[in-house]
């Protein structure tokens, strides 16, 4: 059976974090657990898993510091936060750190499986994506003129915007003596 993802659980719960293992385990998934924060990052270091699902309150490092930490390293590592304190405060923590779920405790098998397989599935067609994107760039040959074109307007764009700087408070001052203009006398500024 191919393994679809690497999953890192985060959980003091030892319990928990072998009732997850169990559960991704027997639906083709790679799993670690780590019993606190420290264990974690240096699992997350380790291994590089493709999603984290992490505790919040465990002792020591809570799962918001852990999230930031592996935010820190891997920003495009989708960590979800599953928890029995799911206040408001952690959810905006937590959504503030970038994380891809906020789920409350207890969850079933099923909802712990299609958690991870939706997460993985995202994950995938954006690194599909990027790489799609990169190949289409590689593909289009970088031609002189094109790159000659590319500095001349990385040398001109501070010239234009001062030209913008410049001529569009005149031009606004302008129609705003024009409009006024007509606004107390009646008639148009110019004849037509």
């Amino acid at each position: 059976m191919k393994t679809l993802a690497k999953v890192l659980v985060v959980d003091d719960d030892v319990v928990v974090g072998q009732s997850y293992g169990r559960v991704l385990t027997q639906n083709g998934y790679a799993v670690s657990t780590a019993l606190n924060g420290e264990e974690a990052l240096e699992k997350f270091a380790g291994e590089k898993p493709d999603v984290v699902l992490t505790d919040i309150r465990m002792p020591g490092m809570d799962g918001i510091e852990v999230t930031q930490r592996i935010k820190a390293q891997s920003p495009a590592t989708p960590v979800a936060v599953v928890t029995g304190y799911g206040t408001s405060a952690n959810a905006e923590a937590a959504a503030a750190l970038g994380v891809t779920e906020f789920l409350h405790k207890p969850l079933q098998p099923e909802k712990i499986v299609d958690l991870v397989a939706r997460i993985a599935q995202k994950q995938v067609a954006e690194e599909e994506t990027v790489a799609k994107v990169e190949a289409l760039e590689e593909s289009q040959p970088r031609t002189v003129g094109r790159t000659l074109k590319d500095i001349g307007m990385f040398f001109a764009a501070p010239f234009i915007g001062l030209v913008y700087f410049i001529f569009f408070p005149i031009v606004g001052l302008g129609m705003l003596v024009y409009y006024g203009y007509q606004a107390l006398t009646g008639r148009p500024a110019l004849d037509e």
